[in-house]
């Protein structure tokens, strides 16, 4: 484990601060388990991006099946 030093504006601190709270969670952990969060994110639309690249763009249709799969709420359905 590393120790270091960030800092956060304070909307960002309130927030994480909020959230580690409500989670039950130290603020070094959340902010660990949020950095992990949002690099598998950026890993995952970097694997998108590549496959893409190679194959083409997803059609409609796949994104709407990996949507279902995933449990997220395709563009239609956040709309309503």
């Amino acid at each position: 484990m590393k120790k270091i030093s960030v800092s956060l504006d304070d909307a960002a601190y309130d927030a994480a601060v909020e959230q580690a709270d409500a989670e039950g969670m130290s603020l070094s952990a959340w902010l660990s388990r949020a950095a992990l969060h949002e690099a598998r994110i950026a890993a995952g639309l970097r694997g998108v991006a590549e496959w893409e690249a190679d194959n083409g763009a997803l059609t409609a249709a796949e994104v709407a099946w990996a949507d279902d799969l995933l449990g997220h709420p395709g563009p239609a359905q956040q709309a309503s």
